[in-house]
């Protein structure tokens, strides 16, 4: 498998450790909806949210959540919206952002909630 798999596979695990432990629960992992991925949907109490995880490694020259485009946005929102239709939901949703930066055996969460405004 190549190491930047390896790396997103590892930020993922991290992530939903990470939510888990702040007592979110987590209802899917790498939900796919046509070619579109929600890596994490998790409840955070009674409100329903789309998680997008971006890992690098130090040194990368990236921060993580700058990799997140315009683009890759409303792909979240649309695969969001149809999560939301397929199990006739009915809660409040927003989409976070978890951004995690790999330093040896060492990580640094970055959890961005509301990062980006979708419409319902």
């Amino acid at each position: 498998m190549a190491e930047h798999n390896e790396t997103g596979i590892l930020g993922e695990e991290l992530a939903t450790q990470y939510l888990a432990d702040k007592n979110y629960e987590i209802l899917n992992r790498n939900w796919r909806w046509h070619k579109y991925e929600v890596d994490i949907i998790a409840l955070d109490k009674d409100v329903l949210v789309f998680v997008e995880v971006k890992t690098r490694q130090h040194g990368s020259g990236e921060n993580p959540k700058d990799a997140i485009t315009n683009k890759k946005q409303k792909m979240i929102i649309e695969a969001a919206n149809a999560y939301i239709d397929e199990n006739q939901l009915d809660y409040e949703a927003r989409i976070d952002i978890i951004s995690i930066l790999l330093k040896g055996d060492k990580y640094f969460i970055e959890h961005i909630k509301e990062a980006f405004y979708p419409s319902f």
